[in-house]
């Protein structure tokens, strides 16, 4: 599920400064969003995923070409407003990239009800669900429980990677667990209030989430370290392998994207964790706003080291 979607257009120049007119090389332009690019990398790991995306006016028509050409299903959902664009420039002299997201439409509440029996109908019996990405603006923070409301009669699978407000809530106001929580360094320290130097600071600060009700297992990134997984009984880090570097647009959706198909084939945890991490390392291997190739992701497998913590 993707609440507020977006074009992504990537493109370079010889460096990014101030002042005058900067020429940049043809953009490559892609479906963008958290819950598309999660369907995404399924789509290109082999599995079988369909993205439901709010879009709406010419911008919500071509995301939804872009994803006809990569072959991803999609369930429409058209709301009021134009999706948003997003676009990264990267200093070819440097290898930085500078990352730009344009704010959404501020939806309705009709809009809102819309989203919410579109996304009831269209879960299936025990499946897998994913909302990544931000809420939309006029959704309200409680929209993430709104949906885990709607798709209980037929599924508790909702794995949620969010930010900002609606993340917030989630973690201090928790009702229901949901299935699985994913957060990255930086977000996961600002919910704790606190940096978390350490894997036993992370592992430590995701246990109170789960004693809290917040989710039943908690991932978490830690840049260059990993990422660590942790449940109730068992606690998992896997190391990220070392490689270059080119652009990190996607390495989140794509691990959930591995760790979520991963989980549908009957993986264990560790084993789902291990898929994550290759996805994501395949993907910031990659240009642009593309994302991971199965073969490489398969050939990384090796070097993604998982170790019971």
């Amino acid at each position: 599920m993707t609440l507020n979607p977006a074009v992504d257009l990537a493109t370079s120049v010889e460096h990014v400064i101030a002042g005058p007119k900067l020429y940049c090389r043809p953009p490559s332009i892609d479906p963008g969003g958290g819950g598309v690019n999660v369907a995404r990398a399924i789509c290109k790991l082999g599995g079988r995923a369909k993205a439901l995306v709010a879009v709406g006016g010419a911008s919500g028509d071509r995301l939804l070409q872009l994803l006809a050409a990569e072959t991803v299903p999609a369930h429409t959902v058209p709301v009021s407003g134009e999706t948003r664009e997003s676009f990264a420039v990267t200093d070819e002299g440097t290898g930085e990239q500078y990352r730009f997201s344009l704010p959404g439409q501020t939806l309705t509440a009709q809009d809102g009800d819309r989203l919410i029996a579109e996304i009831a109908s269209a879960v299936s019996q025990d499946g897998y669900v994913v909302l990544s990405g931000g809420v939309a603006p006029g959704l309200g923070d409680a929209f993430p429980e709104r949906i885990l409301a709607a798709m209980s009669p037929r599924t508790d699978r909702l794995i949620v990677d969010t930010s900002k407000a609606a993340l917030a809530r989630l973690i201090a106001q928790p009702s229901v667990p949901v299935y699985i929580l994913r957060q990255d360094q930086r977000e996961a320290e600002l919910s704790a209030g606190h940096a978390l130097k350490t894997v036993a600071d992370s592992i430590a600060f995701a246990e109170t989430l789960i004693d809290r009700g917040v989710a039943r297992i908690i991932v978490s990134g830690r840049d260059s370290e990993g990422s660590i997984l942790v449940t109730k009984d068992a606690r998992y880090i896997c190391r990220t392998p070392h490689m270059a570097v080119v652009s990190k647009i996607g390495a989140g959706d794509a691990f959930v994207g591995a760790l979520t198909l991963s989980l549908s084939r009957g993986a264990t945890l560790d084993v789902a964790l291990q898929w994550g991490v290759a996805a994501a390392s395949a993907t910031m291997g990659t240009e642009g706003t593309g994302l991971c190739d199965r073969p490489v992701v398969e050939a990384l497998l090796a070097h993604c080291h998982v170790e019971q913590v």
